[in-house]
């Protein structure tokens, strides 16, 4: 056959051939206490390289039963995790706490709804399912994360939405082990939800706390975020497990990082919102040298400066209004 012929026929059946199913992900367990384990995802942003593994998640072990707090970034990192458990537990899986509807924190779930186990979320969360938004981030990881996403990726809601109309945290006990689910939405989105292990004095955080890295703000409401740091200290949690990064052991140290990176965003952009300077005078002007050589400045500093300025125009918008 002719060599060019034959170039041709093997291009028009290769869309014919199965195609390859993605290698298993192997996820390893760091142990902080008795009964809490966690998964470290990589630094960086969601990438083909890392497979998507670039935020944590968290498991409990009770006598009857596992709470899983986060599902990362895919349905196979969420496989992955069901793997490890069971390598530590055979104890059935009961419950999953979704910290916030980011990406990265939730697109597992697909794996982890199982019959007999109950997801739960902050209410807001089904605001953000029903949104263009959320298609639209599926889409672009589908593009971007395939074979980990593709189309049958699912954005999977809760069982249970929780709502904290009293206040009031939300309590439950399993296996002799006391849990505190801790509303704190409106702060990095607006489901933001923290869990702590009371017994064990740990505290899942999401991405209100980052370790070692700088925090992505986006659109976040970044007084309220620091709001919800003071408070978060409030429980006295010995170690805390952030969105993204290694867990802390001294928690209050370490938060002074998204404090004063908080602070400073609210400060630079604040000052030129005042002066009506324009975002990129006010982005070309300020020192970021305190920062910048934090893992992921380069991928996220512009986009926190852009939307803390968009937040301090609103501000004092509001303020103007509020002083007539």
């Amino acid at each position: 056959m002719n060599p060019v012929r034959r170039l041709l026929l093997l291009a028009a059946l290769l869309p014919m051939l199965p195609a390859q199913a993605a290698p298993d992900i192997v996820l390893k367990p760091v142990q902080v206490s008795p009964h809490v384990y966690y998964f470290q995802g990589e630094a960086g942003v969601a990438s083909h390289a890392n497979q998507g593994f670039m935020s944590n998640a968290g498991f409990v072990v009770t006598p009857a039963g596992v709470v899983v707090y986060d599902a990362l970034a895919t349905p196979a990192l969420g496989a992955a995790m069901l793997r490890a458990i069971r390598q530590v537990t055979k104890a059935p899986l009961k419950m999953v706490i979704v910290g916030h509807y980011h990406a990265d924190h939730f697109y597992g779930l697909q794996a982890l709804r199982q019959p007999g186990v109950v997801i739960a979320a902050h209410r807001n969360g089904r605001d953000y399912l029903r949104s263009d938004l959320a298609r639209e981030r599926l889409a672009q990881r589908r593009a971007e994360l395939a074979p980990w996403v593709d189309e049958r990726t699912e954005l999977v809601p809760a069982d249970r939405w929780l709502d904290f109309a009293d206040g009031q945290p939300w309590r439950f006990e399993l296996g002799g082990l006391h849990f505190r689910v801790i509303d704190s939405s409106g702060a990095h989105s607006p489901e933001d939800l923290l869990m702590l292990v009371e017994e064990d004095h740990v505290l899942f955080a999401g991405d209100l706390f980052f370790s070692g890295r700088l925090p992505y703000v986006g659109n976040a409401d970044s007084k309220r975020w620091l709001q919800a740091l003071d408070r978060m200290l409030d429980a006295q949690p010995a170690v805390v497990i952030p969105g993204h990064g290694p867990a802390s052991r001294s928690p209050r140290e370490d938060m002074l990082l998204t404090q004063r990176y908080l602070r400073y965003l609210r400060e630079q952009m604040g000052n030129a919102v005042q002066e009506l300077l324009s975002f990129d005078e006010a982005y070309a002007r300020t020192d970021w040298s305190a920062f910048q050589d934090y893992p992921t400045f380069s991928q996220a500093n512009r986009l926190n400066a852009y939307g803390t300025y968009l937040l301090m125009e609103q501000e004092s918008l509001r303020s103007g209004k509020e002083s007539k």
